[in-house]
């Protein structure tokens, strides 16, 4: 089983995170962030992998650590979950309806870390999430796990559809990139290697 476990410990934020990436029986997150729960539970589920988050941040601050920190840990924990990458499909894409919102996300798992973000949020934060904490969550993640992300909001109105589309969005990509197609010999790429 693909899996992989990562701490991270600083003096803004305690991590412990562990992913499963084939099997989805446990969604566990606790971040103390309520929203960014919702969105962590929905990228997981959608993206059908296993995913146990607890973070202890520095909230009486703001959520800014808390986020982007982890997705720095989510990231990395990817990264090693992948291994040597053979067989994995590799390219994901997906868009999601939510009510009057359409989010898109496409993914490659290509060692090269990207991330082209579009979407507006005219509300500045629901409950203690800070909504421009979006982009730099998928920052970091992107780049932490060496993958090439781009996450889009087509249209919406409503704050919190726009933000839960692309989570979703990105988690039912990413599970059509790690999928394991028996066809693919070695790793999807001209050059033989994905680093």
């Amino acid at each position: 089983m693909r899996s992989a476990s990562n701490k991270r410990e600083t003096f803004e934020t305690k991590i412990d995170l562990e992913c499963r990436l084939d099997d989805p029986s446990v969604v566990e997150i606790q971040t103390g962030v309520g929203f960014f729960d919702h969105m962590m539970e929905a990228f997981a589920r959608h993206g059908r992998i296993g995913l146990t988050l607890k973070v202890d941040g520095d909230l009486h601050i703001d959520s800014h650590h808390t986020v982007e920190d982890a997705g720095i840990v989510l990231g990395k924990a990817l990264r090693e979950a992948l291994g040597d990458k053979k067989g994995i499909v590799r390219y994901g894409s997906s868009y999601v309806p939510m009510d009057e919102t359409l989010g898109f996300a496409a993914i490659d798992i290509s060692g090269r870390p990207f991330l082209h973000f579009e979407g507006e949020f005219q509300t500045q934060s629901l409950g203690n999430f800070d909504t421009e904490l979006v982009k730099e969550f998928f920052r970091a993640f992107a780049f932490n796990a060496g993958i090439t992300l781009h996450v889009r909001v087509l249209y919406g109105e409503n704050t919190h559809h726009k933000i839960e589309a692309i989570f979703k969005a990105v988690g039912r990509a990413l599970a059509e990139a790690i999928r394991i197609d028996p066809n693919i010999k070695g790793v999807n790429s001209t050059k033989g290697l994905i680093e």
